[in-house]
């Protein structure tokens, strides 16, 4: 069955992440809502990695398998960085395989990450039905990961200067690649703009 071809055009926050409010030079302890954050987006990039490891397998073009590739660099290096940052401070560290989290993760759902229905409807699609709903998909999946970023900040965390920074990587990132993604939605529902054919 086809998409319904409307393209829903997502809003990011023009605000930009705030600098952390204790005086230059003092050193903050992280808190448990930063212990709470790093956990989490490691559940969250490793669905990202689930997602994207599925293209060449199921038939993307070539620019969402490009994507895809990049997806799988950026973010496992960066579960990388952020179960050092538990290890480091000997919190628990989330051992998660990314193929193992097509059932049983509503426990660990973090916001944009899809459901166990979701993942079953990408897994079943192939070629330019698996291209559209891996883009609008990965749209909703990146649009948790900053809704998680503005969570940390509205609660007063994310000041010690590795997790500011880890934080704020992932705002800039994530909206880098909505944007994105947004375009390459775009093109394969209505064709490629003018500025792309000039290209």
């Amino acid at each position: 069955m086809r998409f319904r071809h409307t393209l829903l055009v997502v809003t990011l926050a023009t605000a930009t992440i705030p600098a952390p409010v204790h005086a230059q030079g003092t050193a903050k302890d992280y808190t448990p809502a930063d212990v709470a954050f790093m956990s989490g987006m490691i559940y969250h990039h490793a669905q990202a990695l689930l997602m994207a490891r599925w293209a060449p397998s199921h038939g993307a073009s070539a620019d969402v398998q490009t994507l895809c590739a990049r997806v799988v660099r950026g973010q496992t290096d960066e579960i990388d960085l952020l179960s050092s940052w538990l290890a480091e401070r000997h919190e628990p560290v989330p051992h998660v395989e990314p193929e193992h989290m097509m059932h049983g993760m509503r426990e660990h759902m973090m916001p944009g990450m899809l459901t166990d229905e979701q993942l079953a409807q990408l897994d079943r699609a192939r070629g330019a039905e698996f291209d559209e709903l891996f883009l609008r998909f990965m749209i909703q999946h990146h649009e948790g990961a900053i809704t998680m970023v503005n969570e940390l900040f509205g609660k007063g965390a994310g000041e010690e200067n590795p997790v500011y920074k880890i934080a704020s990587g992932v705002f800039a990132d994530q909206t880098t690649e909505i944007e994105r993604m947004q375009r390459m939605l775009a093109a394969k529902l209505f064709g490629p703009t003018p500025a792309n054919n000039q290209r």
